[in-house]
């Protein structure tokens, strides 16, 4: 797409980088896990959930655990691979989609 601005045409690229997208989308997927796994140890993840079922009128059902190390690591590296490849994969999809 070439835009004219001032006689001076701006070619805008519609290529979006891949690897950037997938680590943006995964460091945005482990970040949201390292906050949630934070919220689990310092013991307000059910008060919040308990708000969060109230605000949208809903008998809370779901009751959090006791913090546990190997689970929030393995929460955190696995949404943050998830999120990598759903990342790469909607780049792909994007590149695809507005090829030239």
């Amino acid at each position: 797409m070439k835009v004219l601005v001032d006689n001076t045409t701006i070619v805008m690229e519609h290529h979006i980088s891949p690897g950037k997208v997938a680590l943006t989308f995964g460091a945005f997927a482990g970040g949201a896990h390292i906050i949630w796994s934070a919220l689990v140890a310092l013991g307000w993840a059910q008060p919040l959930v308990d708000f969060i079922s109230w605000a949208h009128m809903i008998t809370p059902t779901f009751i959090v655990e006791e913090f546990d190390v190997l689970a929030a690591s393995t929460l955190i590296v696995v949404a943050s691979i998830v999120g990598y490849a759903v990342g790469r994969l909607f780049a792909h999809v994007w590149n695809w989609a507005h090829r030239a």
